[in-house]
């Protein structure tokens, strides 16, 4: 039920899709439509790596975003805050566990800790509780947001 069908006025909600036209119009409770191809790449502190916000929530943390990854771009050491959901819509990504190749999915507990790449590229869907923290001295302490 959204806030059209009930009497009760809901706070506004924290999360967001930035670069989304006509956010700002829609009601608290409503659906967001989002028009992913409408949406800006965006760089990400990792050199080959771009992504596209589709729903942030700064206050929580909770972030789901696309990245296309170049081939041989790599994601520098980092530490899952919170689990980690990667789903590969093209190509893979490969680290020193194994390898997640398209058409499927990994997921990464709180607290692990690796670097990923990518050698022929790809295209993911990841979605986090919250944002991942690099490690590496130029990065250290930087969220992927």
């Amino acid at each position: 039920m959204n806030d059209v069908m009930t009497n009760v006025k809901p706070a506004q909600p924290t999360a967001t899709t930035p670069g989304m036209a006509g956010q700002d119009k829609l009601t608290p409770l409503a659906s967001r439509y989002v028009d992913v191809d409408d949406l800006p790449w965006k760089p990400t502190p990792c050199p080959g790596i771009e992504m596209k916000v589709l729903v942030e929530d700064t206050a929580t943390g909770l972030l789901t975003a696309l990245f296309r990854w170049q081939p041989g771009a790599e994601l520098t050491l980092h530490e899952h805050v919170e689990i980690e959901q990667t789903f590969v819509l093209e190509g893979s990504l490969a680290d020193e566990e194994g390898e997640v190749t398209a058409g499927n999915y990994v997921w990464r507990p709180k607290g692990n800790r690796h670097a990923a790449r990518s050698p022929n590229g790809a295209l993911v869907l990841s979605m986090f509780l919250k944002p991942n923290i690099f490690l590496t001295d130029d990065k250290e302490g930087l969220q992927l947001r």
